[in-house]
């Protein structure tokens, strides 16, 4: 792994098709920026249309030969994520990247339109359907790559309780449902690699996080909206373990990646370390059944 990788370091995309999730702002822009300037014609799903138009003219007037495309997705809606993804069939014939960025971050206690906890329908529950849906797209790439977005916080929660996703008996809290949501994109991201390498598949499985990073000035408190504001790293540093995963040479399948700061919290990427609960291989395939059951979907059965 090169020490200090930026996006000089990464090799062009000239021909390959990405498709980024919440692409309009954040890290979701950074991403997409990165990969339309290194060749690739970048899908960009986004909620909010005429916002995602906005950050495509953004990064058109950084990178004028900018190859992009707006898709209209609503991660919070499973019937959305099922739109999305025919739309993309019915244009492309492969997809070579995928990055589940797209997520909620510290919303109250609510739920998605399909009835699942806020934090765990958006970021796990729809990159799921997402990925079940793509999947022979992806399959029809000669070295596609799935990119999950995990987060520090995924240390930070009571763990993944199966019994209790939707806080029905437990006491809410924003923290720990993010947290347990970022748990989730770790288990399915070592579940979803140990699949398709029983399938035989090309296709590579990996995670990033972006550290602390000014992504979402907006969240939290007015203590943690300073804290941030203060202290985190840059939207386009917190991207690079996202874009590393994505595009590095020496990726395989099961990897995860975060800043190679002190405490992964700021940094050139490096490989980061899951918690025990994220390495857990009963939990992970408990989650894909669960999950299963909950979107409607089967795939890379064992």
């Amino acid at each position: 792994m090169a020490a200090d990788w930026t996006l000089a370091d990464m090799p062009s995309q000239r021909g390959r098709v990405a498709l980024v999730t919440g692409a309009n702002r954040g890290l979701g822009w950074q991403i997409s920026d990165a990969l339309a300037a290194a060749g690739a014609h970048v899908v960009m799903a986004c909620r909010d249309g005429q916002r995602a138009a906005a950050a495509a003219e953004s990064i058109r007037a950084r990178h004028p030969q900018a190859s992009l495309e707006i898709s209209s997705v609503d991660l919070a809606e499973l019937a959305s994520v099922r739109r999305c993804a025919s739309a993309f069939c019915e244009r492309h014939a492969q997809l070579d990247l995928l990055i589940h960025n797209g997520a909620a971050i510290l919303a109250p206690h609510g739920k998605t339109r399909d009835g699942f906890e806020t934090h765990l329908g958006i970021n796990h529950y729809a990159p799921f359907l997402l990925t079940g849906l793509l999947l022979e797209r992806l399959q029809a790439a000669p070295a596609a790559r799935v990119i999950g977005t995990s987060s520090l916080a995924h240390k930070m929660t009571s763990g993944l309780d199966l019994s209790d996703l939707d806080y029905q008996r437990r006491p809410y809290k924003d923290m720990d449902a993010y947290g347990a949501s970022k748990l989730a994109a770790l288990l399915f991201t070592a579940e979803l690699d140990r699949r398709l390498q029983h399938a035989g598949s090309r296709i590579v499985a990996a995670a990033a996080h972006p550290g602390y990073s000014n992504t979402n000035p907006e969240t939290g408190g007015f203590w943690m909206r300073l804290a941030t504001r203060l202290f985190a790293q840059k939207a386009d540093i917190g991207a690079l373990p996202a874009l590393y995963a994505a595009t590095a040479g020496d990726v395989r399948g099961g990897d995860y990646f975060g800043p190679g700061g002190f405490k992964e919290l700021g940094g050139a990427p490096k490989r980061a370390a899951p918690s025990d609960e994220a390495k857990d291989p009963q939990l992970a395939a408990q989650l894909w059944e669960l999950s299963e059951q909950k979107t409607g979907i089967r795939y890379l059965s064992l």
